[in-house]
């Protein structure tokens, strides 16, 4: 792995966990009072690093991202649904990124909306029941809207790497 690779997914990184700091200090659920809905700010880096950089890469930011802010928070129950929501969503985004005419909004929805499905098979898991599948499809309908947030934001900044206005 070269340097240059090397610090850009530490960027990202670093880039990922501050995103989800932020998220943290919305009260969303003011809005939408429904228990663990977030915007998914920090899933707009893992969306970028799969276009700009690869699959294996995104793979590695999002692990770091998930490890790191369980350590730092001291929430191993948070690692489980971020984990194993984020591998999910990566897993359908890559596959998704390579069906032709399928746009960065389209691979975006689509890992929101695995991203919900990982959530809810770890809350399944652990809780031992399959009641928590009812809370699935509000987490779909909001996952669709802020996986449309993701995709403007990520569609925004690689159209201005693309076109050079970012550096």
């Amino acid at each position: 792995m070269k340097t240059k690779d090397l610090t850009t997914m530490a960027i990202l990184t670093a880039l990922a966990m501050a995103l989800g700091w932020v998220e943290r200090m919305i009260p969303l659920e003011l809005l939408i009072p429904l228990p663990g809905v977030k915007l998914g700010l920090a899933n707009t880096v893992t969306l970028f690093a799969l276009y700009r950089l690869n699959w294996p890469a995104a793979l590695l930011i999002l692990t770091a991202r998930c490890l790191l802010g369980a350590l730092f928070s001291g929430n191993v129950t948070a690692l489980a649904f971020s984990l194993c929501g984020g591998v999910l969503s990566l897993a359908a985004m890559a596959a998704a990124k390579r069906c032709r005419g399928l746009s960065v909004w389209g691979v975006s929805v689509l890992g929101a909306a695995a991203h919900n499905c990982g959530q809810i098979l770890t809350a399944m898991l652990l809780m031992h029941s399959r009641a928590i599948l009812g809370y699935l499809p509000y987490l779909l309908l909001i996952g669709t809207a802020c996986g449309c947030a993701t995709a403007a934001a990520a569609s925004g900044v690689l159209r201005a790497l693309r076109s050079g206005a970012a550096g």
